[in-house]
């Protein structure tokens, strides 16, 4: 009788054990989600940046191609 309780109590702290690892990981995973979902914003605001400072530049682009004929192959 004295191994089955044995047993039993040995069960019952692996249990609590993996109940206890299980609940750190959902609050890892729960901190993770935050920092991707932080990160992706960051990113669409650089990306906004980005594009918000490379328009006058592509215009630019524009008119010189079309002022110097840009490049083009000679047969």
């Amino acid at each position: 009788m004295s191994w089955a309780m044995l047993q039993l109590a040995l069960a019952a702290a692996g249990v609590a054990v993996l109940g206890v690892l299980a609940v750190r990981v959902g609050l890892e995973v729960r901190r993770f989600a935050r920092a991707v979902g932080d990160s992706a914003e960051r990113i669409g605001r650089a990306v906004e940046d980005l594009e918000r400072s490379a328009s006058p530049l592509a215009s630019r682009g524009g008119e010189w191609r079309r002022a110097y004929g840009g490049h083009q192959r000679e047969e």
